[in-house]
């Protein structure tokens, strides 16, 4: 077995009638209110239309195809076309900007864009400035596809073929194309299906409840993957509903279901329901739930939450998954089997148990970097940089203890985590320092009774521009907000705004951050903050 495509095969041919994909019912959703389902075998036979219809429009090894197609099952059709004819996915966050779109097609060299009939025409507004222009269509069972302009490569699929580029934020900046192979969906998915311990996956009996969206490596990896070689069904919802998780949770029969540290609070928020009471969930599995609220959770709802550690580039996930767990701390899993975890200083030197450092992975063997991604896109320098000495670096502060087991404590690298999205805040600074009204400006995460972090922004204002005469502090802000709505999604715009006269720097002129505050104010109390969260909103 090489391939995604060959994994998905073998279901087909040994559990045609056990189902694979599901939507749970939602009133008012725009597609499937009612609810869907596909068996293996139903699916096999939509995806071999779909190789076809690939093939017979030149589509092959070499080629990307991007898909605007949110959180539905058409993406996990088409992505396994894409691995049977040894093409590769670059799937496209729904809330990206205009912006950010033309970014992603461009670095990636997407040679087609497929989309719904309600993104058509942003699409298509968007691929028009592309450098390769590529078509733009709303792809139909029984459509043919626009010719590709370039000859696929000669080519059979293998474990280390390209099947998807995942673009994760960067820290300097502009996100990076993470590339991931078969061997990357196949190592995830069977690392999941085997970690044991609390997450007890049978063959052929798990239903697994993913609300995260596909164009991350957890839905659209790591379950899906383990799914398929569990011969199991991903029920993929369009989103998170707090009101009506737990009837779709029951509705679909799940017995897995994924969360972050978000959806916990926001469901014990909710008030008891007929629904939360006749699931089937056996454990949950997620990362970020605040340990007060985590035994609240489990003696609420009825089943263990596994608090566990990933990353795009890993695959692989560590967690907190064999009795007795310490729910009451941020623990998240000692190394096991194939995967080697350190704890290291800033010179890459093993700390002492107890000591915080930045953790760093690696598989064991002769190549440390077996199952991990490939590499980012066009950008050796910085995969080398994040696989210095061997170890892949990853940028999170952990301690370990005497018995193996890694705590959570932050993350190193720049990057704030809002609603389970990771926005780099060097690519909000790049937007906002771009605008002729800001002068200098530093962007930081803050912390969010809902939302876990939300972004906010500290301006220094070019000269002339605040005054009695001129804009008042809250008009820039909106003014400022305005510019950047089709440049960034609207999840990284700030939430909060404040404008200073300077910033405090270093001799070089490099911002310091940690000394806009005094170590004990919280910067939403500052004087002159600027709250415009309410005007974060998804765009149709």
């Amino acid at each position: 077995m090489n391939t995604l495509y060959d994994a998905f095969r073998a279901a087909v041919a040994d559990s045609p009638a056990l189902p694979f994909l599901c939507v749970p019912p939602l009133a008012g959703r725009d597609y499937a209110p009612e609810g869907c389902e596909l068996s293996y075998g139903e699916a096999g036979k939509a995806v071999e239309v779909l190789i076809r219809t690939y093939r017979k429009a030149g589509y092959g090894h070499g080629h990307r195809i991007a898909f605007c197609l949110e959180n539905r099952p058409a993406y996990i059709l088409h992505l396994l076309a894409l691995s049977a004819i040894g093409a590769s996915a670059v799937p496209v966050n729904p809330d990206y900007a205009q912006g950010e779109l033309l970014y992603l097609l461009d670095h990636s060299g997407s040679d087609l864009l497929i989309t719904l009939d309600h993104r058509l025409d942003f699409c298509e507004n968007v691929a028009a400035r592309a450098a390769k222009r590529p078509p733009v269509l709303v792809f139909r069972a029984g459509d043919d596809l626009p010719e590709a302009a370039t000859e696929a490569r000669t080519h059979v699929p293998s474990a280390d073929t390209e099947i998807c580029l995942l673009y994760t934020s960067g820290t300097t900046g502009r996100p990076k194309g993470c590339i991931l192979t078969n061997e990357y969906f196949l190592t995830a998915g069977e690392w999941y299906r085997t970690l044991g311990g609390v997450l007890d996956i049978e063959q052929g009996q798990e239903r697994l409840f993913n609300p995260l969206p596909l164009y991350h490596m957890n839905a659209g990896a790591l379950s899906l993957t383990c799914m398929i070689l569990a011969r199991g069904c991903l029920i993929v919802p369009d989103r998170f509903h707090p009101r009506s998780w737990w009837q779709e949770v029951a509705d679909s029969r799940a017995s897995i279901i994924h969360y972050l540290g978000i959806i916990p609070p926001l469901l014990l928020n909710q008030p008891p329901n007929e629904h939360e009471k006749r699931h089937c969930v056996k454990f949950g599995l997620g990362a970020g739930i605040e340990p007060e609220l985590h035994r609240r959770c489990e003696e609420r709802f009825g089943f263990p939450l596994v608090e566990v550690w990933g990353m795009t580039e890993t695959g692989r996930i560590l967690a907190d998954c064999h009795e007795p767990r310490m729910v009451d701390t941020r623990a998240f899993g000692r190394p096991v089997k194939e995967l080697e975890a350190m704890v290291v200083d800033e010179q890459d030197r093993e700390v002492p148990r107890g000591t915080p450092g930045e953790l760093v992975v690696r598989a064991k063997g002769d190549d440390p970097r077996k199952g991990f991604f490939a590499g980012y896109l066009n950008n050796e320098e910085a995969t080398e940089e994040a696989w210095k000495g061997g170890w892949f670096h990853t940028g999170d502060t952990v301690r370990q203890d005497e018995s193996g087991m890694l705590f959570f404590i932050d993350r190193k690298k720049n990057i704030i985590r809002r609603s389970g999205e990771n926005i780099a805040a060097a690519e909000v600074e790049a937007a906002l320092q771009s605008l002729d009204q800001v002068a200098q400006v530093a962007v930081i995460a803050v912390a969010d009774d809902l939302r876990d972090e939300e972004v906010m922004a500290c301006i220094v204002p070019m000269p002339g521009l605040r005054g009695d005469e001129n804009l008042g502090d809250e008009e820039l802000a909106r003014t400022l907000m305005k510019a950047l709505e089709d440049r960034l999604a609207y999840f990284k715009l700030p939430g909060w705004w404040l404008f200073l006269d300077s910033l405090p720097t270093t001799g070089t002129q490099k911002v310091q951050k940690t000394r806009i505050f005094p170590p004990d104010q919280d910067p939403r109390e500052a004087a002159g903050i600027i709250d415009l969260r309410a005007l974060k909103k998804r765009r149709g």
